[in-house]
């Protein structure tokens, strides 16, 4: 049997792995600067924007996701990273030529393709490399590039905004001529390549906690896999669900508040983009580093559902944005947002850990895929979208937009916290019944 791989090591490979979630984000999240330009290019309606900031990539990287999740429980999971950031990384750069709507859609699909490759895989390896009682402070470190990514999309995209050419066209090779804003997806599209040919260094991690029937590996089939996951299918769906309310006040957020900003409070989107970026930088951060370190010590201190419990705290944490989009000064809504941002990065890495803490490793990605698969659907493609509507069909005026935040923050928080205090039963007795059986017995 192999070493343990050092600590060293692990964490080495967990900083790789972030850094290939930020560049994720950072592609995943850039339209959120450019709504005023490419509806005005394009002639698009809010709605339309709103579709290809989330349905559009939702739609494939939900469902691609579940087939890279079976993968990642047979084969190379570090290979299929490296492949997947390769390919939405290119998608990335080929935003900068598209022409119309549907290219737009259709390019933002394949972006969603790639991305789908990573968390699957990445959780799975993470579960590899470290001990449970440090297993969700490393998944939460990880999970740090889902906000890192979304506040450098906005700081460091809100400065380049602010420097292109505000009218005109741009010529570049290959692509011809471009808006100029097309030029900010060449500039994040890039560096994502990189951190590909960095992932070549690290290692396939050896696979542990292995289903074994009669002391011999077994591999199940499809079918076999999903009979794994489901099998404590109550605890398993309501932190699928719970942290998915979560996720569509992230993302819906995410994707309109510059743009609540410059409409509701005068200020340019550039300005409002840097100033939320770097609240949401270091509100996630320091609230993603508390989740982790906290859903560990609660296990540590023998609360089996100690991990769950930071997701309730992170309901009532987020249900203090009812408020914030009807304070009457930017920079007391945005200096506010801190508090439901702190409280969202809060339950990713626990939640990801409670999950990886229910499968055997032969259906981690599949289990992993699945908890993806419902986040995103709702988060990335209901949470941007949701926004849009009410603004464009319940109050018919873009200037409302606040109240469409208003919903947003009440609707996720108060779902997520009534599934949240749900899930700790059933998450109990499902932890308990896995520590007296020694196999799931799914192959009789």
């Amino acid at each position: 049997m192999d070493a343990q791989p050092s600590s060293r090591y692990a964490w080495y490979v967990v900083s790789l792995l972030t850094l290939a979630n930020i560049s994720s984000f950072i592609d995943r999240q850039i339209l959120s600067l450019l709504v005023k330009p490419i509806k005005y290019d394009l002639h698009l309606s809010d709605t339309q924007m709103s579709l290809l900031m989330g349905l559009s990539f939702a739609l494939f990287y939900t469902v691609f996701g579940m087939v890279i999740g079976r993968l990642a429980d047979r084969y190379s999971r570090r290979n299929i990273v490296i492949g997947g950031i390769n390919v939405w990384s290119l998608m990335t750069v080929l935003c900068g030529g598209v022409r119309t709507y549907p290219q737009f859609f259709l390019v933002r699909m394949g972006v969603g393709v790639g991305e789908a490759t990573l968390s699957p895989s990445a959780f799975s390896m993470i579960a590899d490399l470290f001990p449970k009682k440090r297993l969700a402070t490393a998944l939460s470190i990880f999970s740090m590039g889902i906000f890192l990514g979304s506040g450098l999309a906005t700081l460091i995209g809100s400065g380049i905004v602010a420097k292109l050419p505000t009218a005109g066209l741009v010529t570049l090779p290959v692509f011809g001529t471009v808006f100029p804003w097309q030029l900010l997806f060449l500039y994040v599209g890039i560096p994502g390549l990189v951190i590909g040919l960095l992932l070549f260094t690290i290692r396939e991690p050896r696979r542990t906690n292995l289903l074994q029937v009669d002391g011999a590996t077994v591999l199940p089939s499809f079918a076999e896999s999903l009979r794994l996951v489901f099998r404590y299918r109550t605890a398993y769906l309501l932190i699928c669900f719970t942290t998915a309310c979560q996720a569509l006040i992230n993302y819906g957020c995410s994707a309109w508040v510059p743009t609540f900003v410059a409409r509701t409070y005068g200020w340019e989107v550039p300005r409002a983009g840097a100033f939320f970026g770097l609240v949401t930088i270091v509100a996630s951060l320091l609230g993603v580093v508390f989740g982790g370190w906290y859903a560990d010590k609660l296990t540590r201190e023998g609360l089996t559902d100690g991990r769950l419990r930071v997701g309730v705290l992170s309901a009532c944490l987020a249900l203090c944005g009812f408020f914030i989009p009807l304070l009457p000064k930017a920079e007391w809504a945005l200096l506010a947002m801190a508090i439901p941002i702190f409280g969202l990065a809060c339950p990713f890495g626990a939640a990801a850990a409670a999950i990886q803490e229910l499968m055997p490793n032969q259906a981690r990605g599949l289990a992993s895929a699945i908890y993806l698969f419902i986040l995103n659907l709702i988060g990335i493609g209901l949470g941007p979208t949701l926004v849009a509507l009410f603004t464009d069909f319940v109050f018919r005026d873009e200037s409302m937009i606040r109240y469409s935040l208003v919903l947003l923050y009440g609707l996720g928080g108060g779902m997520g916290l009534v599934l949240g205090l749900l899930a700790l039963k059933p998450y109990r007795q499902a932890i308990d019944s896995e520590r007296r059986a020694s196999q799931p017995a799914i192959l009789s």
